[in-house]
């Protein structure tokens, strides 16, 4: 339950949010720009909750859960409002009405993220029961996208419509708020008694120079921000892909994500399963090789002759066929962004005496969400660049959709490449295949 309310507005963000953005009339500079504030200031929030957290003192409820209990409500209602659309004509105006709503979502959205990551390394110390914790977290995460995803396709009638936005983002909302508090309730028990971060002296600069100076988690938290960047922006590409480049139809388009989201589900016990037999590190390279081989494959599919429907011809067919495999492989890769980064990150967090985990987890989401909005501002002047026209439609020019296909294949493919070069150093305890505990 702890991921289905932040996974869900993580994934409506990433898929939904920079389309959102262009229908209400932002240039994708613009949008882009919206986007990439919304998450720099989420990522400035990330280290100052996580110090709050480890130093709050809660007898009866831990450092964590008073973050995640009374933050619940005000979460469902920002999320919310993310989606709903000012009646302003100008654009600087919708623009600065978008950035203050998300950057009051995102505040929330930290305050119950952060602590609830922070407690996959408290809860137990056991290397193999913290993969399967984060197994089941991030299970919740992805099936969650996957109630997204078809929310979205229901309730979001025309996706150049931005008013057609706000009915999803309602119930979103009052999704995220429930599941929240019932995450928060059923850890009472254990959140009691877990393990809690040593309180010691110390400047600011003390503790980021160990946080620094610590190997093993610059290693982590540049495996994590490099993987993460590489999905965020195959998903904000993802609905610009489908219809503009493949030809793919609107309608058809929002429904094909799924079987990207659900072999996203499957590859993640499957890599739980590989790691527990031989290995994280040898999960992490089969899987990126997979990811890396679905991005490969998205610079030359073809796109559908709009003369017929999907199904409508042979050749849509077996072109319909190719894409569905190419997603279900990339999707089936991409998995271990979620799981492996998020499985070693204990380990970093075990070398310090301290085991700060707010801390650690803070830097960690900091580096990444950085890294994100700086792609996605990046994209979003790469598309006005391109010649890319939001009433224009799916008719962009050619370089526009070169330019999409670039960033929805190459582009994450070097990054995941990169996310490999990072690990090649990891100290020989990582690459040990884990035990699985004895059952008590």
């Amino acid at each position: 339950m702890g991921d289905v309310g932040t996974g869900m507005g993580a994934a409506l963000i990433g898929f939904y949010l920079m389309l959102f953005y262009t229908a209400a009339g932002l240039p994708p500079w613009q949008a882009g720009l919206a986007y990439g504030c919304g998450r720099l200031w989420d990522a400035i929030n990330d280290p100052i909750v996580g110090w709050l957290s480890d130093k709050t003192r809660s007898p009866r409820w831990g450092p964590r859960l008073p973050w995640i209990l009374w933050s619940a409500l005000p979460l469902g209602f920002a999320m919310a409002a993310m989606w709903w659309l000012p009646p302003w004509s100008d654009s600087w105006v919708k623009f600065w009405i978008f950035v203050l709503i998300s950057v009051v979502a995102n505040s929330f959205y930290t305050c119950v993220n952060l602590p609830y990551s922070a407690l996959a390394a408290e809860l137990t110390t056991d290397v193999s029961l913290r993969t399967r914790l984060n197994t089941a977290r991030f299970t919740g995460s992805i099936l969650a996208t996957l109630v997204a995803s078809v929310l979205a396709g229901v309730l979001v009638k025309n996706l150049h419509d931005p008013a057609s936005y706000l009915p999803v983002g309602l119930v979103s909302g009052l999704i995220i708020t429930v599941t929240t508090l019932i995450c928060g309730w059923g850890l009472v028990p254990t959140a009691r008694h877990c393990q809690r971060p040593e309180s010691q002296p110390g400047t600011t600069r003390r503790l980021l120079g160990r946080v620094i100076h610590n190997g093993r988690f610059v290693r982590v938290m540049g495996l994590y921000l490099l993987l993460w960047c590489a999905l965020q922006l195959m998903q904000a590409v993802a609905l610009f892909y489908l219809p503009m480049v493949l030809q793919v139809p609107e309608g058809w388009s929002r429904w094909i994500l799924l079987p990207f989201l659900v072999s996203t589900l499957l590859g993640l016990w499957l890599w739980n399963r590989l790691s527990h037999r031989r290995g994280r590190l040898v999960a992490l390279r089969l899987g990126s090789g997979l990811w890396v081989a679905g991005c490969l494959a998205v610079l030359v599919l073809p796109p559908l002759d709009p003369a017929f429907g999907p199904t409508g011809s042979w050749a849509n067919l077996v072109k319909l066929v190719a894409l569905l495999t190419t997603i279900t492989t990339a999707g089936v890769g991409a998995s271990t962004a979620y799981l492996i980064p998020w499985s070693l990150l204990p380990d970093a967090i075990d070398a310090d005496p301290e085991k700060p985990a707010g801390q650690y987890s803070a830097w960690m989401v900091l580096a990444q969400k950085v890294c994100i909005s700086v792609v996605m501002v990046g994209y979003g002047g790469l598309l006005s660049l391109s010649g890319y026209e939001q009433n224009l439609g799916i008719h962009q020019p050619a370089s526009a959709l070169i330019t999409i296909r670039l960033c929805m294949g190459l582009l994450p493919a070097v990054l995941v490449v990169l996310g490999l070069v990072v690990m090649r150093h990891w100290p020989q305890k990582g690459h040990q295949p884990m035990v699985q505990p004895t059952p008590l």
